[in-house]
């Protein structure tokens, strides 16, 4: 049987802390900027926001595909904070990009594609080798407990001539 390939979470070696347990959330200090919006206050509702993690359970400069509105959701923990696109690769179809290589490129962070290695901007989610394609961004919030929370997607706006239809008369 060949080994796992498969990323090992932080803290993951630790005995598990029974659910409903409440544990002391360690604040945000890899960058910055700021995770998103302002954050859930407690005891708040928010329909359009579903929990996902922990921000304490990402690894730095890795990605983690979750589900999220029905939806599979790519998020990114960098010095810069936490981002979240598409899981799928609009090259290929496949979902693979949480899969992808994390870092720097022309001054922005970025992820590599696993596939084809187009690098996708983690801020914005345009493609850096071809300006026709995008992948959507997701909004992130990090609530008082250190929960990261995604929100409803960007909607993309398709360049109009991607759309336009030959009719004949």
């Amino acid at each position: 049987m060949k080994p796992s390939t498969h990323r090992r979470a932080k803290g993951a070696d630790h005995q598990s802390i029974p659910y409903g347990t409440p544990r002391s959330p360690e604040p945000f200090q890899l960058g910055s900027a700021t995770a998103g919006d302002a954050p859930v206050q407690d005891g708040a509702t928010d329909t359009g926001w579903q929990s996902v993690c922990r921000l304490e359970d990402l690894i730095p400069d890795a990605g983690v595909a979750v589900r999220a509105h029905g939806a599979q959701v790519a998020v990114f923990l960098t010095d810069a904070g936490p981002f979240a696109l598409d899981h799928v690769d609009p090259f290929c179809g496949a979902a693979v990009l949480a899969r992808g290589i994390v870092g720097e490129l022309q001054g922005h962070p970025v992820v590599a594609s696993p596939m084809y290695k187009q690098h996708f901007r983690l801020d914005t989610g345009q493609c850096l080798e071809d300006e026709r394609v995008r992948v959507r961004r997701w909004p992130l919030r990090v609530d008082a407990d250190g929960v990261l929370r995604v929100g409803r997607p960007e909607t993309i706006h398709p360049l109009e001539a991607d759309h336009a239809s030959e009719t004949t008369a």
